[in-house]
């Protein structure tokens, strides 16, 4: 089992910075990957970025948030980050953190319990 709380969302202008955090407890050993996903009122849930534990921490970013966020972990306090910089009102929604796992062969899939991101001035 991996427990994942987020936090750091919060009310924020356009423009503006937040860094959410992820918190992974648990079997860590077995996380291949940490993902940040979003979904906003209405819509889908979309996936956002990735961090991979393997292959040295590659990163992946969704087009709609490249070069503006940033996955990042801290592996000593078992965190996860999501730097986001010039935020838009279309980046209003809740954020989840997401781990993918591997266990004795059999494939996991964990969710935080989300924290709210909203980008209005």
């Amino acid at each position: 089992q991996v427990h994942l709380v987020e936090s750091g969302g919060g009310l924020v202008q356009p423009g503006g910075s937040l860094r959410l955090s992820c918190a992974a407890s648990g079997s860590i050993y077995s996380i291949n990957a940490i993902n940040w996903y979003r979904q906003a009122p209405g819509k889908e849930r979309e996936w956002v970025a990735v961090l991979i534990n393997s292959g040295g921490g590659l990163t992946k970013y969704a087009d709609s948030v490249n070069g503006r966020f940033t996955i990042s972990r801290d592996n000593a306090k078992n965190m996860v980050y999501l730097q986001m910089s010039n935020l838009k009102p279309d980046d209003t929604a809740v954020y989840y953190c997401n781990a993918d796992a591997i266990d004795h062969g059999l494939g996991y899939d964990y969710w935080g319990q989300g924290t709210q991101v909203t980008v209005s001035s």
